[in-house]
């Protein structure tokens, strides 16, 4: 078992998705470099203020699934659960 990583896009369908990923993602962010395992967390807007780059690193498929699970029944995860997701895992 390897490095898990998480490459893509968090796609808003209008400005008040963008508002909801605004607001939510800082405190999302910093619970998710506190997390055992977490080797690196971006979550950056790209030229279109709808689209925001993500990319992730974990140190193992257990450490991104408890992130999965931790991110999936916090804040972040409620207030975001309708945006499109488009990314590509892969593991060294």
């Amino acid at each position: 078992m390897g490095v898990i990583r998480l490459t893509g896009q968090l796609i808003c369908a209008n400005e008040g998705q963008a508002a909801l990923v605004a607001a939510f993602f800082p405190e999302h962010v910093r619970l998710t470099l506190a997390e055992a395992g977490c080797h690196s967390f971006e979550v950056r807007q790209s030229a279109d203020p709808l689209v925001w780059d993500v990319a992730e690193v974990f140190s193992s498929r257990a450490a991104f699934e408890a992130h999965q699970a931790r991110a999936a029944a916090s804040a972040w995860g409620q207030a975001t659960k309708g945006i499109e997701r488009q990314y590509v895992i892969t593991e060294d």
